[in-house]
C-alpha cells in the first residue's frame, strides 16, 4: 500500500522592506546560518516530512539550492519561481506542486520561509489535524483585547479577546482540497489575498481546522525580530 507523502512548500519570495538590509530578511544570517536553512532545518528534522520545495525569486534559486546543500537538507527537492506578491507566490507554489506527480490524498504543508522556530509539535499537529479533519490552520488565541481604529492614531473600539486566535503557518491541506483552492481562485478571480488560510476562507473551503500553535513560532519581520530569533535559539 502506498504511504502518503507530506511536502512542506517553504515561501521565500518575499523583499523584506521593513527589514531595511541589502537582502531579504530569509537570507540574512544567524550564527553562520540563514533564516531560511533554519527553517529548511525544522521540516528536514521531523520524520513525517518527505519533501521540501521552496518559493523564491529567480535571482536567489542559485542561493537557495546551495544553503540546501550547504546544510545537508536532503529532503530538498527543488525550488519554485515565485511571484512579485505573496498571493502571487502562493499560487505559484501550489500550481508547481499540483502539476507533479503527487496523489491527491499527499498533504502538502505550506509555511512562511521566515518563520525558522516552527516546532517539531507544530509540525506534527498539523499533519494530525490535516489527517483527522481534512485541513489544519496554526492558530494561536489571543491574550489582548483588539484595538479597532480606521486612521492608526486613536480608538474607535476594540474586539474582545475571547474567540481571536492569531494564524501562524503552516496551512495544511490535502492536495485535493489544495486544487479545489486552485480551480476557485481561477474561477473567481481572486487577485490578491494575504495567506493560503484568507484564500481557503475566500472560496468557502471551511470548516477550517486549528492546529494549536506556539508564540515561539513568529513571523520575522523587523530587524529586532532578528535579536529575538537568536536569544530563542540559543535557549534550545
Amino acid at each position: 500500500m502506498r504511504t502518503n507523502r507530506h511536502i512542506a512548500l517553504l515561501l521565500a519570495a518575499g523583499k523584506s522592506s521593513r527589514m531595511a538590509t541589502n537582502r531579504p530578511k530569509q537570507y540574512l544570517e544567524v550564527d553562520g546560518e540563514s533564516i531560511l536553512l533554519h527553517t529548511m532545518r525544522a521540516f528536514q528534522r521531523h520524520h513525517l516530512i518527505h519533501d521540501i520545495y521552496v518559493a523564491c525569486s529567480h535571482e536567489w534559486e542559485v542561493t537557495v539550492r546551495d544553503e540546501a546543500l550547504k546544510g545537508g537538507i536532503d529532503k530538498f527537492r527543488d525550488t519554485i519561481i515565485g511571484g512579485e506578491t505573496a498571493f502571487c507566490t502562493i499560487c505559484n507554489g501550489i500550481n508547481d506542486i499540483l502539476a507533479r506527480d503527487y496523489d491527491p490524498e499527499d498533504i502538502l504543508l505550506v509555511h512562511d520561509a521566515v518563520r525558522p522556530l516552527v516546532s517539531q509539535d507544530i509540525i506534527s499537529r498539523n499533519i494530525a489535524v490535516c489527517l483527522t479533519h481534512g485541513n489544519a490552520i496554526t492558530a494561536i488565541g489571543s491574550h489582548e483585547a483588539f484595538i479597532v481604529s480606521k486612521d492608526g492614531r486613536t480608538s474607535e473600539g476594540f474586539m474582545p479577546r475571547e474567540g481571536l486566535f492569531r494564524a501562524q503557518t503552516p496551512h495544511t491541506f490535502h492536495l485535493s482540497t489544495i486544487r479545489k483552492i486552485a480551480d476557485s481562485i481561477k474561477a473567481q478571480h481572486i487577485e490578491h489575498s494575504q495567506s493560503l488560510f484568507t484564500i481557503a476562507n475566500e472560496v468557502g473551503i471551511p470548516p477550517l481546522h486549528i492546529a494549536q500553535g506556539d508564540m515561539t513560532n513568529f513571523k520575522i519581520t523587523y530587524p529586532s525580530d532578528i535579536l529575538i530569533f537568536q536569544a530563542l535559539k540559543n535557549l534550545e
